[in-house]
């Protein structure tokens, strides 16, 4: 069974076709890379599936079920899929800690004391425990990234995506970000990743799909499109990347 199973998504904003059914299967540990230019759709798909922006037609399962199923209940949805956008969005006025239990405690009734022992536990694996006691502002941008990260994945969700969490990032923070979300693929951590960052694509996809005008033009196993990208506008693309020194 898929885990995600996306069938001819819709979307308008106002008469701008974003996605134009739109079709796409992720496997249970898979992880997929969206890929294009801005504007695609690549990062309105990731806010459907979440159900964050109401889509026009189509439909979306989580293992088998539509997400607008009454069986997830409220929050439930959420819970099971996180999201990481570009903008951290963290609570400035909450420490670290704080942001992590939040909606654990408030959205999923977890008692405190649970929920922060598991935020300690995950932020130890990223080698923040030390900021725990720390505000957003006192942090670097790729420690504020990476806090966004585990907030997502205090819930233990089934699925993770990631919407270019590296775009507002300097080029020396990048990697320790990307090494976290290839440790969480390491770990079997589905995944739908959102990226400009072809090489990243690359090393962690097991697929890479290339989104042009809000439709899929192109998937396939990384080295295969890469390498030999079988659609015109997919090999412009990539070639427009290669010219610029980024792939």
């Amino acid at each position: 069974m898929h885990r995600i199973q996306i069938d001819r998504l819709t979307k308008y904003y106002g008469d701008n076709l974003v996605l134009d059914d739109v079709s796409l299967n992720v496997d249970e540990h898979e992880v997929v890379c969206l890929i294009g230019a801005s504007g695609s759709g690549k990062s309105t798909l990731l806010r459907c599936v979440n159900d964050l922006v109401q889509f026009d037609a189509g439909s979306i399962m989580l293992d088998g079920v539509s997400i607008f199923d009454e069986s997830f209940g409220r929050n439930g949805l959420h819970k099971r899929i996180g999201i990481v956008f570009q903008a951290y969005n963290l609570f400035p006025h909450m420490n670290v800690l704080d942001n992590i239990t939040l909606a654990p405690r408030r959205v999923h009734g977890v008692r405190r004391a649970d929920s922060e022992a598991d935020a300690h536990r995950l932020l130890g694996l990223f080698g923040l425990e030390d900021f725990s006691r720390s505000y957003p502002e006192q942090l670097s941008g790729g420690q504020q990234q990476l806090v966004a990260i585990v907030r997502a994945l205090a819930t233990h969700p089934d699925v993770l995506m990631l919407d270019e969490v590296t775009a507002a990032l300097d080029p020396e923070l990048i990697g320790g970000v990307l090494k976290v979300i290839k440790d969480l693929k390491e770990q079997g951590m589905t995944m739908l990743i959102v990226t400009h960052e072809m090489g990243f694509a690359r090393d962690v996809g097991d697929r890479v799909c290339f989104l042009e005008g809000g439709k899929i033009l192109e998937e396939g196993e990384p080295d295969a499109l890469f390498s030999a990208p079988q659609h015109p506008r997919t090999r412009q693309f990539l070639q427009r990347i290669i010219e610029a020194g980024r792939l």
